[in-house]
């Protein structure tokens, strides 16, 4: 197995990060590879059967994007990421990802799943997602359920 050079983690600062955080630092400093950082905010329309699709307020959705670029520093801080290995992103989380990885010659893509089952499924997840649209390896760091 080759040494894996650049490791992406997909951040989604929830409770169970870490996990998956650490998992990722360690496998970067066992391979002696550059970490980085990326972290995908959904542009998720608010939606009314009767008047269809109604798009967040502009002033809301900067605000989390703002909140979402401390968060993140903090995580590259924390981690010994550099800034300009820290991405924030904004679409659709899975494809994101993979743009990012693809565009930075990213050979490791680290993400949490939290394997479900039945309809969350079929549904699909963002690790699913990555898992089949990504053209190097992913790690999916299988997350524990409360």
């Amino acid at each position: 197995m080759n040494n894996y050079k650049h490791i992406l983690l997909a951040v989604d600062f929830s409770e169970h990060g870490q996990e998956v955080s650490v998992k990722a630092k360690q496998l970067a400093e066992q391979n002696q590879a550059n970490l980085s950082l990326v972290h995908v905010v959904e542009n998720l329309p608010i939606t009314d059967a009767a008047y269809g699709p109604i798009p967040f307020d502009v002033d809301l959705t900067q605000e989390w994007l703002d909140a979402s670029k401390q968060r993140l520093a903090k995580l590259g801080d924390d981690m010994g990421v550099p800034e300009q290995r820290q991405w924030l992103e904004m679409g659709s989380a899975k494809l994101e990802i993979v743009r990012v990885a693809e565009e930075n010659g990213v050979d490791l893509i680290v993400v949490g799943s939290h394997g479900r089952h039945g309809l969350a499924l079929l549904l699909g997840s963002t690790a699913n997602g990555v898992l089949h649209h990504a053209k190097c390896d992913v790690l999916a760091v299988r997350l524990k359920d409360d």
